[in-house]
């Protein structure tokens, strides 16, 4: 290709080539395609579940706890992305600091440097982390567990991790080894030796510790499959034994750490745990650029990188690169400013009373349980006998149709989006955006009353939409 070619920019690709790239053009072209794009060349199942369900709107813009549809009507968000987006959406500090980096045209990911960026997060990180000492930033929550399962089998010399039923560590291999849920595992074994036990079982803990083979045990102080906060005492216990073992405590903080639970790590709200590897995500990317941390103890990492020759024993390609470095600064910042985890408190525990006083008033809701912003809502068998043939239905065609009749009405009558807390649970978990107050709780809470009230009167379109889910999941078999 001649000098000549180059400067007037022909690829030799022909005349699209010449019109360069134009993100508005290009949404503004195919936008409309979404779901067909996804049905044609990603997951399958996707689309098909959402048009099942009603779920397959059309979200035009976003900011904050809200997203707006093409008819301008706004949709509260209960479900932060999956943890993702602790400061909502397109919070305007973060955005500034993308822009800022980007406009700086650093030189990164040189990989024979080192760059200011990645050891002004990790120092501000470790300030969260009093007892911990060192940072590996990866690029997402199970990158960050995959970190800590290598490093505790390494320092240790021990080969096997513990882990508890029902816990969700990601979805590559080495966290899908201490994945508790079978629904994730089948298929794809063989998996890691690891070997569950009952979560709060310290009795259970202490027998397989004395076999002499376990690395560590990880564990989520609050488990995002169905909400389920450790038994008090239980963290501190564990760690005991552990240590007493030469093994380490790992927590998994993907989802509950960044405020989350009302404080900065969900493990903080029992005095003495001091986790000997901790592993955070999600909302630390400030809903824009992936990435993943594991905060470790300073032994544990000299231990890893024991020599030069090691020095890249332990690496990930886009791991510490500027723009996510960058949203993590920024987000921390923000945190510390507007006062993040104090509001994850105060509105959570508003969230939770409030729900909590309904109990009593609706049979068909047994529990409400969590901590901060991160809150379960569990349905159960109800007592009178209409109510319970028609709940006994759903339970023969597929345990956890009811919470789905709860979600899908909240979307479609109230604009609210949340998420059953894991397959074949009667649960809700709510896990919105950490800046949302008493006014997103009053619009919740008025809006489930309301679903509530229409399926305990034998409302027909809930039920009728119950049917539809039980001949999906009849179907399905």
């Amino acid at each position: 290709m001649t000098d000549e070619v180059v400067e007037r920019g022909d690829t030799g690709r022909g005349e699209a080539a010449g019109k360069g790239f134009d993100l508005g053009r290009l949404l503004a072209e195919r936008g409309a395609e979404r779901y067909e794009l996804h049905s044609r060349h990603l997951n399958h199942q996707l689309p098909r579940m959402l048009h099942t369900i009603g779920f397959d709107k059309v979200y035009e813009r976003a900011e904050g706890a809200y997203f707006w549809d093409s008819e301008g009507q706004d949709y509260l968000d209960m479900l932060a992305g999956f943890g993702v987006m602790g400061l909502g959406r397109h919070h305007p500090v973060v955005r500034k600091a993308l822009h800022d980096v980007l406009d700086a045209s650093l030189a990164d990911l040189t990989r024979f440097d080192c760059q200011p960026l990645p050891g002004l997060l990790a120092e501000k990180l470790l300030a969260h982390s009093p007892h911990l000492d060192r940072v590996f930033f990866g690029n997402s929550g199970t990158e960050a567990v995959e970190t800590a399962l290598k490093f505790a089998r390494y320092a240790t010399g021990k080969p096997r991790i513990l882990y508890c039923t029902h816990a969700f560590h990601g979805l590559t291999t080495g966290s899908l080894s201490v994945n508790g849920e079978s629904g994730f595992r089948d298929g794809f074994a063989p998996l890691l030796p690891d070997t569950a036990v009952e979560l709060g079982d310290l009795d259970a803990l202490a027998r397989e510790l004395k076999k002499g083979d376990v690395a560590g045990l990880i564990v989520e102080p609050i488990q995002g499959k169905g909400v389920h906060e450790v038994p008090p005492g239980y963290l501190r216990a564990a760690q005991e034994l552990l240590h007493r073992h030469k093994a380490l405590l790992i927590a998994d903080e993907v989802q509950t750490g960044l405020g989350r639970t009302g404080d900065f790590y969900a493990y903080q709200h029992e005095d003495g745990v001091e986790p000997d590897l901790v592993c955070v995500a999600k909302a630390l990317s400030g809903g824009y650029v992936p990435v993943g941390a594991t905060l470790g103890k300073d032994w544990i990492f000299k231990k890893v990188y024991s020599s030069m020759d090691r020095v890249l024993v332990h690496s990930a390609s886009f791991g510490s690169n500027a723009q996510a470095m960058a949203a993590g600064l920024a987000v921390l910042t923000v945190m510390e400013d507007e006062q993040t985890v104090a509001n994850a408190r105060a509105t959570g525990e508003l969230l939770k009373s409030r729900l909590a006083a309904l109990v009593d008033r609706y049979e068909l809701l047994h529990d409400v349980r969590g901590r901060g912003l991160m809150v379960g809502i569990e349905f159960g068998r109800p007592n009178s006998l209409k109510l319970r043939s028609r709940w006994a239905a759903l339970q023969v065609a597929r345990k956890g149709l009811f919470a789905q009749m709860v979600v899908v009405p909240l979307l479609q009558k109230h604009r609210i989006l949340t998420q059953v807390s894991g397959d074949h649970l009667e649960v809700i978990k709510l896990i919105p955006p950490l800046v949302i107050g008493e006014r997103e709780v009053d619009r919740f809470v008025e809006a489930f009353t309301a679903v509530m009230d229409d399926a305990h009167s034998g409302g027909t379109l809930m039920w009728d939409f119950g049917k539809t889910l039980v001949k999906q999941a009849v179907a399905n078999r």
